[in-house]
């Protein structure tokens, strides 16, 4: 049975940098015990708890996808002043570590099977949009959604992550995708301009479409008017409110948006939900 209060004890198989200034990593994590392993089960845009021995837990998306097996993956951000960030990123393919979940609902949890699905997102909060997306485009689940729309910018071309998944998606039929940087260098051959920019250049179809946001609070603030622009409804404007977890099972207190508990209620919250929440996110 899962306690969600004890760690599932975890390996880390790999890290990969995401960026030359390796503030950015993606983590591959293996379960230590195949009853772990069978018995954890999710949905994109779920979260999880990762501790580290002495230096406490954070929530973090999982980057992974359910039809990935054997793994998950986080991809984490080190702060300076982030304890566990700042313990994690001095690990190395061999440690142990602890996770707790999944907790929270999922993105398909708002009734997106059968539309067509248009994902923006900014930065490295990308990761659970890139759990969504390897779950959508998988033979297993491809038939479950009509045509996929992604539209993603980072401030440089460094700063973009998965970048070969990028590329490995920008190959395919049955994807659009947009990339797009703030500001591109000397090697970028790419789209410049800030995500909304670019949201009202693509201009979206909203018919039987829903829109799943996730990134910077500025992009968002400023994505959002553009959706409603093309005619997106507040119930089809998903958004994830993952920097608002703290404990994960409803216990602290501290992520509560009025009578909310985003680690419960959430993180996935549509625009019209929100719309009935006191402005505290």
């Amino acid at each position: 049975m899962n306690n969600s209060y004890l760690p599932i004890p975890m390996i880390i198989r790999s890290i990969m940098n995401e960026t030359t200034a390796k503030d950015i990593k993606t983590f591959e994590l293996a379960f230590l015990n195949k009853e772990d392993e069978q018995n954890f089960s999710y949905l994109p845009g779920q979260f999880a708890e990762i501790s580290v021995l002495g230096a406490g837990e954070a929530p973090i998306g999982i980057a992974s996808s359910p039809t990935e097996k054997g793994f998950l993956k986080f991809t984490i951000k080190w702060y300076e002043k982030g304890l566990m960030t700042n313990a994690l990123h001095n690990m190395f393919a061999g440690d142990k570590i602890g996770i707790r979940g999944p907790f929270g609902n999922s993105f398909e949890s708002k009734n997106i099977k059968g539309k067509n699905i248009v994902i923006i997102g900014g930065g490295f909060a990308f990761t659970t949009l890139r759990s969504l997306i390897t779950y959508m485009i998988h033979s297993h689940s491809r038939n479950k959604f009509k045509n996929i729309t992604v539209i993603y910018g980072a401030r440089s071309p460094d700063d973009l992550i998965y970048k070969k998944e990028l590329e490995e998606w920008a190959k395919r039929d049955d994807i659009k995708l947009y990339i797009t940087v703030d500001k591109g260098d000397k090697d970028w051959k790419g789209r410049e301009g800030f995500v909304p920019t670019v949201v009202g250049e693509v201009r979206p179809s909203s018919k039987n479409t829903v829109a799943i946001i996730c990134g910077p609070p500025i992009m968002i603030k400023f994505t959002i008017p553009k959706l409603v622009e093309l005619g997106f409804s507040p119930e089809n404007i998903l958004n994830s409110l993952e920097m608002r977890m703290k404990c994960g099972i409803g216990k602290c207190g501290r992520c509560n948006i009025g009578g909310k508990y985003v680690c419960k209620d959430g993180p996935i919250f549509s625009l019209a939900e929100l719309n009935d929440l006191p402005k505290e996110y």
